[in-house]
């Protein structure tokens, strides 16, 4: 079975966080599907400077060490620079490294020395190919607990393109390999300075990913995504997931009968 990677984009508030988790461990438990319950602590990449950001590191680092407490699942955050590597650590199970930074020498090292779990997100700027030499940034520490994760590849200025084909190229590296399906539909740059998307894609991306044999699935879920504060216009209502997984495990059943 493939595992999934599920949350809001950001550590929003408790009520938000628990209510999510609660739901999405109810349905990965009855499904089957082993989870790991996502949230950033902080957003430091926003296109405008007055985007929200956070409830402040600490405090959102604690909810997530309190789902992981409450619901006996692992937590993935983002990272964006060494020196929050150690400090995440301390709260999550999976240190994950932004598209944008994947080359950052230094924040892979730091992310690679606390010894958890690191998914490095490949920039959409990069060939799958080169994704063996960030993993190799991580392995080089010791630590061979790498993931890899497609989340599109720039197709002009606004719009994202998922190429299929970088699934089985980057599996070559020997590490499970993750399609973050929301992020693959967003639509960056666009005037507004606020990120666009194409939510009603999600399954459609999502049935592909698995039928070409993806180890995971990335999803940003909210219980509402028009009223979210980060990623609203590319998340899956919360509503809606207990459908889609049941259709993809469906199918996963099938491509693994071949």
């Amino acid at each position: 079975m493939f595992f999934l990677m599920g949350g809001p984009c950001v550590v929003e508030s408790e009520a938000i966080v628990m209510e999510i988790a609660g739901r999405m461990v109810e349905i990965t438990s009855r499904l089957g599907i082993p989870y790991i319950f996502k949230a950033s602590y902080r957003k430091a990449n926003r296109s405008r400077s007055d985007s929200f950001t956070g409830i402040g590191d600490i405090r959102a680092l604690e909810l997530l060490a309190k789902v992981r407490r409450e619901f006996h699942v692992p937590v993935v955050t983002d990272i964006h620079n060494p020196e929050e590597a150690a400090m995440a650590a301390e709260y999550a199970d999976v240190l994950q490294i932004p598209a944008f930074l994947c080359r950052q020498t230094d924040l892979l090292t730091a992310a690679g020395e606390t010894g958890r779990w690191v998914n490095i997100k490949k920039g959409q700027f990069l060939a799958p190919e080169s994704m063996a030499f960030a993993a190799a940034k991580i392995t080089e520490t010791g630590n061979d607990r790498v993931m890899l994760t497609d989340r599109g590849t720039s197709f002009g200025y606004y719009d994202l393109v998922v190429d299929y084909r970088g699934i089985p190229i980057m599996q070559q590296t020997g590490f499970p390999v993750v399609v973050d399906i929301t992020h693959s539909l967003q639509q960056p740059n666009q005037s507004s300075g606020v990120t666009g998307g194409q939510p009603e894609m999600i399954e459609t991306i999502a049935r592909a990913a698995i039928a070409v044999g993806a180890d995971g699935l990335f999803v940003e879920t909210h219980p509402n995504p028009a009223q979210a504060l980060s990623d609203g216009a590319n998340m899956l209502a919360l509503d809606r997931m207990e459908g889609m997984l049941e259709r993809l495990v469906a199918l996963r059943n099938i491509v693994l009968s071949f």
